[in-house]
């Protein structure tokens, strides 16, 4: 891993963990490749923070199918819903293959060069 690939995945763990939109566990993952960064347990940590990221990175058809459900405007409030099945929408017109909130489009950047962590 060169100086450059491993500042962009450090700066992207960075906003993983920083995200309002990260899960506990993902959010532990991160944490825990950034704490082994430098020492024998790094490759490990970076397996593992990879199939968290492959487990909770959602593509923008689930998230769209979710914004524009009862428990989506159940747990945003209809017109919060609304708004972000909206934006759903359009991020999928442009060509966008997962969910546009911080944690998501931070774990896609690291899972697009995720052949660095293995």
């Amino acid at each position: 891993m060169t100086n450059a690939e491993r500042d962009f995945i450090v700066e992207k763990v960075k906003e993983v963990i920083a995200a309002p939109s990260c899960c506990a566990e993902l959010k532990a993952a991160a944490q825990t490749y950034l704490d082994t960064l430098d020492t024998a347990d790094e490759k490990e940590a970076g397996k593992l923070l990879v199939a968290e990221l492959e487990e909770d990175v959602q593509d923008i058809d689930s998230v769209l199918a979710f914004f524009s459900s009862d428990a989506g405007k159940a747990y945003f409030g209809a017109e919060k819903a609304a708004e972000m099945a909206e934006t759903a929408k359009k991020v999928k017109a442009a060509g966008g293959t997962t969910c546009f909130c911080p944690a998501c489009a931070a774990g896609k950047a690291i899972l697009d060069k995720k052949e660095i962590l293995m």
